[in-house]
């Protein structure tokens, strides 16, 4: 047993935590569900499973692929767990995507490739921020255009 703390693995984790953080404020800001608290734990958990899977089988034989895959389906069914379908309008797949992409960053790191994952932090938090009043603004103008031309389902 080895009780030791490298601090590449303890930057990592940290590095994760401070990712899932950037994302999660915007999530709490919005008053979204999985808000912070939630993007941390799915980033920390990702990176610290990916480290795992990497560097914590030395002597077996090992194949890292197969815990990503998982981690990749585990995550997944959290981000069905956001998905409420209510007649013909489904909410929670901002949601849903986040959890998945979240994970995914956490993975980038534990995997060794900190830019990416800071690169994606700052792409995800923009379109969460800034895109989504270009989305009201797009889905508005087609449902003039939708009332104007007599479109049948407005």
């Amino acid at each position: 047993m080895d009780w030791s703390l490298p601090s590449e693995h303890i930057t990592k984790i940290l590095l994760a935590a401070l990712l899932g953080f950037v994302v999660g404020i915007e999530r709490d800001w919005s008053g979204k569900p999985a808000g912070i608290r939630t993007n941390m734990i799915i980033a920390v958990s990702s990176c610290l499973f990916t480290i795992l899977s990497i560097e914590g089988f030395f002597g077996a034989v090992s194949d890292p692929s197969r815990v990503a895959a998982q981690i990749v389906t585990g995550v997944g069914f959290l981000g069905a767990g956001a998905l409420i379908h209510n007649k013909n309008h489904v909410t929670g797949l901002t949601t849903a995507a986040n959890i998945w992409l979240v994970a995914a960053i956490g993975m980038a790191v534990g995997s060794g490739f900190p830019g990416i994952a800071a690169f994606v932090t700052v792409l995800t938090t923009f379109s969460l921020l800034f895109l989504k009043p270009v989305s009201h603004w797009l889905i508005l103008q087609g449902r003039e255009r939708a009332k104007k031309y007599g479109w049948p389902g407005e």
